[in-house]
């Protein structure tokens, strides 16, 4: 202790409460936590900032602005995924039962139309257009034989004719000579004797009857000559039902190989040489090269949606190529209405479900890709977008 320093003031600093030394200090100290307390200026709360408002007001108008362009820009299609490629398959069955000796080995490739793709073992077949062949021989040589009975038939009436003309003369010329008596015995009973005039009428009667006989024998002639033109119909008709059957026999031989109809891939080829084949049963198929799109839009789809729209097609299995195509058709009905067991409403617990349409997509090989040179098929899947404004 200094001299002149009061010895109290050192004591009266030391016995000081601990809670003012500490606010001297800037800080408080909690009873029992040992925690300090700031006691300067609080910091400000969030949503006090103008920062915060400024970039949530960017962030929403942002929102606000990309989803009105997304509106915008999305109302103008209409798409679905409910989709496939689509075509005629053409299915390739036997007409005549046989063994096959021959299958072109032809799987998965483009043919053209009347490419050989299997042949049937004859059985029979050529037999039958041999027999029809000479059936139509035959009926050949008896319509000959019926043109020359119709020939000597007419002859056969010329002749008869021709001898007619001497009785039907005689038979005029009696008829006249007695009304030449019977006109004089009027005007002088004297001029005509009795025996005369009954001669005369016997020459008529005579006559007559030659003149009778005479065109009997014409009418015979006649009817003769109609039988041998009817005979000689029938055996033309039978040239004619003889030839149908070889043309039949023919068509079963041509039947008896198998061709393609159209242009297409071979697919789903289920025989082989040797296989036994019955009318009807299937061979193969093939693929034909005109394709499109059967698209099943909702009904509600289908307000803005004309034939002729725009198309953009894009197949599950290229998905980076998209395909260029348009609506060329809407089907009038929905799938369900066409479908074996159609749907009967006229219940108690009915729940009205949006139905689908299917509309056909034709693809346009003009303003996009090809499809034929894409290994696509019938069945694959595909997502049309159709932009409707």
């Amino acid at each position: 202790m200094n001299d002149g320093e009061d010895p109290r003031s050192e004591d009266a600093d030391d016995a000081k409460p601990a809670h003012e030394a500490g606010e001297q200090d800037g800080t408080t100290k909690t009873e029992g936590a040992g925690t300090e307390e700031p006691t300067g200026k609080q910091k400000k709360s969030l949503f006090k900032k103008p920062v915060f408002w400024i970039i949530l007001v960017i962030v929403v108008a942002a929102i606000a602005i990309g989803g009105t362009l997304y509106y915008l820009h999305a109302r103008q299609y209409e798409s679905t995924d409910d989709a496939f490629v689509d075509a005629h398959i053409v299915r390739l069955a036997a007409q005549e039962a046989g063994t096959l000796t021959k299958v072109a080995n032809l799987d998965n490739q483009h043919v053209k139309a009347g490419t050989l793709l299997a042949v049937i073992e004859p059985s029979g077949q050529v037999d039958k257009l041999d027999e029809a062949e000479a059936n139509i021989q035959q009926a050949r040589e008896q319509y000959r034989q019926q043109l020359a009975q119709i020939s000597s038939a007419q002859a056969q009436r010329q002749q008869a004719a021709s001898e007619a003309r001497v009785p039907l003369a005689a038979a005029l010329k009696a008829k006249q000579d007695l009304q030449r008596y019977l006109t004089l015995a009027k005007l002088d009973p004297n001029a005509v004797s009795g025996q005369q005039l009954d001669e005369a009428r016997k020459e008529v009667r005579s006559t007559q009857a030659q003149a009778a006989a005479a065109r009997s024998q014409i009418e015979s002639a006649d009817a003769a000559v109609t039988v041998a033109r009817k005979q000689a119909d029938v055996a033309e008709a039978a040239i004619a039902a003889r030839q149908a059957s070889a043309k039949a026999s023919q068509t079963n031989i041509a039947n008896l190989q198998i061709k393609a109809p159209i242009a297409g891939q071979v697919v789903n080829r289920q025989v082989n040489v040797g296989s036994y084949v019955a009318p009807g049963s299937q061979l193969m198929a093939l693929v034909p090269e005109d394709m499109w799109i059967t698209a099943n839009f909702k009904e509600t789809q289908l307000e803005t949606m004309r034939v002729g729209q725009p198309v953009s097609i894009k197949i599950d299995a290229f998905p980076n190529v998209e395909f260029k195509g348009y609506v060329a058709s809407f089907q009038q009905g929905a799938g369900q209405a066409f479908a074996i067991l159609p749907p009967q409403n006229a219940t108690g617990n009915f729940v009205k479900v949006v139905q689908r349409v299917p509309v056909r997509i034709v693809f346009d090989v003009k303003n996009g890709p090809d499809p034929r040179k894409y290994p696509i098929g019938p069945g694959m899947s595909a997502v049309p977008t159709v932009k409707v404004r």
